[in-house]
């Protein structure tokens, strides 16, 4: 009791935000809905129903999962939604919804529900869905759509990435590139809606700049040797691919990526070597979704060794010392 007024003793956190999931999660819905509509004028009206089967189904599995593990419901904090948006963007448009269905049951229940639910995963939901089924649904999986041509016959073709130092290929151009007039997932395509919502979200504070610009960053570096000095190689290997899709949607995870700044820096460094490395010697001509997995089960290890020591702590030789001394 001091003049008066008692002093209450609880636990932190002390500092509070007005950040919550539900305007946290709208947010990146909102960051979202320009890659949706660029999908949906280059891919066609299909889009719509592979986007609603993953999110619809994403949020049941989490409805019934929850109901069947007895826990509270948290569909209300719009997690489920945005997981299936980001599985949506990462399947080719042409994916027979089924399979598009067990994506999200995978991203859902196995990676998100069965270790505890929202912010206790190991792994990003939609990134290890996404790898499932590419291991288990390969043919379906790769089967690209040119875009525009869902108005008349939809038309099958190769990705810029894996036309890439192929003889006589046809590239798409670098405007092209940049306004997703190619073939690739529904929502990868279109650099320019995607730096849009990256910017937005950087702008709202919901994710930091720090993971985006070290992983582009980093893979511009290694490209950029890789392509022996060739600008326009690095550009079109920035904008092919599922890169910015990566770094400001997937990488920047809370529950999968670390909490300090060098962590950070490290995780996105990580990022943007190892999906360099993948796609210069691997024999997949993309490497996101396998990076970005591979830095989340490297975060704990990452967040030990950055983690600031609190102040005042004694070093472990003046432990020793006094302890030898006694």
């Amino acid at each position: 009791m001091v003049n008066g007024k008692k002093l209450v003793v609880s636990a932190s956190p002390h500092l509070r935000s007005k950040h919550t999931t539900p305007k946290i999660m709208l947010d990146v819905i909102i960051a979202l809905i320009p890659a949706l509509i660029a999908s949906i004028i280059l891919f066609g009206p299909r889009v719509i129903a592979v986007t609603a089967t993953t999110v619809i189904t994403a949020v049941l599995a989490e409805y019934i999962s929850r109901k069947v593990m007895k826990r509270h419901n948290t569909i209300g904090d719009l997690s489920a939604v945005v997981t299936g948006l980001i599985l949506a963007f990462n399947l080719p448009v042409s994916i027979p919804l089924w399979i598009a269905a067990i994506g999200s049951v995978v991203a859902i229940v196995v990676v998100k529900q069965f270790f505890g639910g929202i912010g206790q995963n190991f792994a990003n939901p939609a990134i290890t869905a996404r790898i499932v089924l590419l291991l288990s649904f390969a043919t379906q999986m790769g089967n690209w759509t040119a875009p525009l041509s869902w108005r008349t016959d939809a038309v099958t073709t190769a990705t810029p990435l894996a036309l890439i130092g192929s003889e006589n290929a046809q590239l798409p151009s670098l405007l092209d590139m940049f306004i997703g007039n190619r073939a690739g997932c529904l929502g990868e395509t279109c650099t320019l809606a995607l730096l849009i919502g990256g910017i937005y979200l950087i702008a709202r504070k919901v994710i930091s700049f720090k993971i985006p610009v070290a992983y582009i960053g980093t893979f511009a570096v290694v490209m950029l040797i890789a392509g022996k000095g060739d600008l326009e190689y690095v550009a079109y290997q920035l904008m092919g691919g599922g890169l910015m899709l990566g770094a400001f949607f997937m990488a920047t995870d809370y529950a999968t990526s670390p909490l300090n700044t060098d962590g950070k820096y490290i995780f996105g460094i990580g990022c943007g070597l190892l999906t360099a490395v993948i796609r210069l010697f691997g024999s997949l001509p993309e490497g996101v979704s396998f990076a970005i997995l591979i830095m989340n089960l490297l975060v704990p290890h990452i967040e030990r060794i950055t983690t600031p020591k609190p102040f005042g702590t004694p070093k472990k030789e003046k432990k020793a010392k006094e302890a030898a001394a006694k």
